[in-house]
């Protein structure tokens, strides 16, 4: 099948079984079924999502480059959008930005609480030494 090949969303639909499995991510369609038995994450996460959009889901778990390279190998065509489609749910920028801000503002946070948590030991420690020298503060 050519990667030029258009699909709406009615055909798309009738592919959501494990032996025939069509998946829209970012408008694009694959025929997922020859890789449904070697998902890592197990066939009922593709077929939860079978014959639809999982433009959502695939974006939700972060997918290794790696796993994107197999993905262009089961592409077959493109999403015909037709009036009354569902509109797109997620798109690479805000996902991709979301995922970096989050990741960078939980690693701050976490580089904040130890370096606090550092200090307060320390100076519970010297205080400590102090009260055992007899010095008062």
């Amino acid at each position: 099948m050519s990667a030029d090949k258009e699909y709406t969303y009615a055909q798309i639909a009738e592919h959501s079984a494990k032996k025939d499995l069509f998946l829209v991510i970012h408008d694009k369609v694959y025929d997922t079924t020859s890789f449904v038995d070697e998902h890592p994450g197990g066939e009922e996460v593709l077929l939860d999502v079978g014959g639809q959009d999982a433009t959502e889901a695939f974006e939700d778990v972060g997918h290794s480059d790696e796993a994107r390279e197999i993905l262009e190998g089961l592409l077959i065509g493109k999403l015909k959008r037709q009036e009354g489609d569902p509109k797109p749910k997620i798109t690479t920028t805000t996902s991709a930005a979301t995922s970096a801000n989050n990741a960078a503002g939980l690693g701050f946070g976490i580089w904040a609480i130890i370096f606090s948590g550092f200090i307060l030991a320390y100076g519970a420690y010297r205080y400590s030494q102090y009260q055992e020298a007899g010095v008062k503060i």
